[in-house]
């Protein structure tokens, strides 16, 4: 009857579970370090591919904006058929 009105420290639990995700986070930046360590290689290619796509991939876009740019004519901007442009005078 009397453990459905015990409660908890809730510090002390928020202090177990701060140092719980803190232990996991170590050992899991732990294992990542040796992970590194024994396939260096492999993760070096990994970084450079990235690297090297990502490079290609701002050429790409860098000739798509150029191509979009001289695609359009200065005659299609200069001119519109029916289009009239009404200012608003700031001193009516």
């Amino acid at each position: 009857m009397f453990r459905f009105f015990f409660q908890r420290d809730p510090f002390r639990e928020a202090g177990k579970s701060i140092a719980r995700g803190s232990l996991l986070t170590g050992l899991f930046l732990i294992g990542f370090g040796m992970l590194v360590f024994i396939l260096r290689d492999l993760f070096a290619f990994l970084a450079a591919a990235v690297f090297f796509m990502a490079g290609f991939s701002a050429i790409g876009y860098a000739l798509r904006i150029f191509w979009a740019t001289r695609r359009r004519t200065k005659s299609e901007d200069a001119y519109r058929e029916n289009v009239q442009i009404h200012i608003r005078d700031p001193f009516e």
